[in-house]
């Protein structure tokens, strides 16, 4: 099964920049669904940013666009998350998520219902 191992979070203060890793073991394939997903306390699990690893589509929600940027190595399996400027509302625990295929379109927000494979998780934390 593929796995994916998250790293990056931490705290941080309002305004600065972090980046977060995850990388993708046991993928067999060349081109796959990444995304990462995001979930504050007492909230539903929400997608922000979504790539289609291989290829060139990307989509951003709307609270996190020109603010973060999705991007791969796929020489090191790894997908990434740029976060600038980060809010205090970017609090939350961060997941990244991967699918082979994916069975939402590219004008609405990823569901995790899209996604078989998920990381454990990693903290971000903005003050």
């Amino acid at each position: 099964h593929v796995q994916l191992v998250e790293s990056g979070g931490g705290s941080v203060q309002a305004g600065g920049s972090l980046r977060l890793s995850c990388e993708v073991s046991r993928n067999t394939y060349v081109r796959y669904y990444a995304s990462w997903f995001r979930q504050a306390p007492g909230k539903e699990r929400e997608g922000v940013a979504l790539s289609y690893v291989g290829g060139e589509s990307r989509w951003y929600a709307d609270s996190v666009k020109c603010r973060f940027t999705i991007s791969e190595d796929s020489a090191k399996n790894t997908v990434y998350l740029q976060m600038n400027d980060l809010k205090p509302e970017d609090t939350a625990i961060y997941y990244c998520a991967y699918n082979p295929t994916y069975a939402g379109n590219w004008l609405s927000p990823p569901r995790p219902v899209h996604f078989g494979f998920w990381g454990q998780g990693t903290q971000v934390t903005v003050s």
